[in-house]
């Protein structure tokens, strides 16, 4: 066991919308990421819930029918079959929970190393 500070490993990725690794639980993947102007297409995971804790700045979560504002210290969790997509316009840091195989490089923009 040991302990991880998150917000000690968010700030020591060098690069954007690199997708960190940082702890697994019960099956489920924790990895950090730092975003800025940048909009996923709309997608949905149909196996696994996806959350995303927003440590420092802010996105909009949309999905068919809705645009959540999801800011600093607040987080909001996404159920599987839904389809949406993160909208961040400024410097946004991330915690991301999903389960195992949710992230992939496929979904991420290449730049998620299992």
């Amino acid at each position: 066991m040991d302990t991880v500070n998150v917000l000690k490993e968010v700030n020591d990725l060098e690069r954007l919308y690199v997708y960190k690794k940082i702890g697994v639980f019960n099956h489920h993947v924790l990895s950090v990421v730092q975003v800025a102007d940048r909009t996923l297409d709309f997608h949905v995971h149909e196996a696994s819930d996806e959350l995303f804790y927003v440590l420092e700045g802010g996105f909009d979560l949309e999905t068919e029918d809705h645009k959540i504002k999801v800011n600093t210290g607040e987080f909001i969790i996404v159920p599987k079959g839904v389809l949406h997509r993160p909208v961040v316009t400024t410097l946004t840091k991330f915690l991301m929970i999903e389960l195992a195989g949710t992230l992939t490089k496929e979904n991420s923009g290449e730049l998620y190393a299992d």
